[in-house]
């Protein structure tokens, strides 16, 4: 076990950033839901605000684990056209899932953030923090997804994940924070004492005290 819960990991984490520390042009990110109390303790550590980034990942019906895309946070939609023409998945089973995972996106969106906009991420320094990566598909989509909103530097930030998960994440963001790589790499969990679901109470109440 490396971190107590996630408070704990998101102090550790902060110490692995101090160089972005008081930077004026810096964001937190946090990936709901694990990756919010975390980066909540980095943005408290870091003196920056924080908001939620949410990614839904397009899963292909049948094989829902397998992604043909992603939409996230402000509109970003992604498709994985390779995949979508090598299953031959015709455009409206693409629409309808789509749609469907919007709706679950607006549903977190108005749960999470109120009345509250999101934070403007073009030409900041953004950091996006989870609590963890296994396989990091949903950081991928994350990253791309904020990528179309021009970012000058983007910053993935988690306390622990395979090796291997943060060397193929370095070819997409600018830099790849991660203290602790177990191996062998069972689970995200194994490297917490506390590994409690976190609730969208939880995530809601520490965006409103960051707010």
């Amino acid at each position: 076990m490396y971190f107590r819960d996630r408070t704990e990991a998101g102090h550790l984490l902060a110490l692995n950033l101090q160089a972005y520390k008081n930077q004026p042009d810096l964001l937190i990110l946090g990936l709901p839901r694990g990756g919010v109390p975390v980066a909540y303790e980095v943005a408290r550590d870091l003196n920056a605000p924080l908001d939620v980034f949410i990614v839904r990942k397009l899963g292909v019906p049948g094989q829902e684990e397998l992604a043909m895309g992603a939409i996230a946070t402000a509109g970003v939609r992604i498709l994985h056209d390779g995949i979508i023409r090598e299953l031959g998945i015709p455009p409206h089973v693409v629409d309808t899932v789509v749609a469907q995972e919007q709706r679950e996106l607006e549903r977190r969106e108005r749960l999470y953030r109120g009345e509250r906009g999101s934070l403007a991420i073009e030409g900041k320094t953004v950091i996006i923090v989870d609590d963890g990566l296994a396989t990091g598909s949903t950081m991928k989509a994350a990253i791309a997804a904020l990528r179309q909103q021009r970012p000058s530097k983007l910053i993935v930030a988690v306390p622990t994940a395979p090796a291997d998960t943060c060397k193929e994440l370095q070819e997409a963001a600018d830099e790849v924070v991660c203290p602790f790589t177990p191996d062998p790499f069972y689970a995200v969990g194994g490297s917490y004492s506390d590994f409690r679901q976190t609730t969208d109470e939880e995530v809601r109440e520490l965006i409103r005290r960051a707010a």
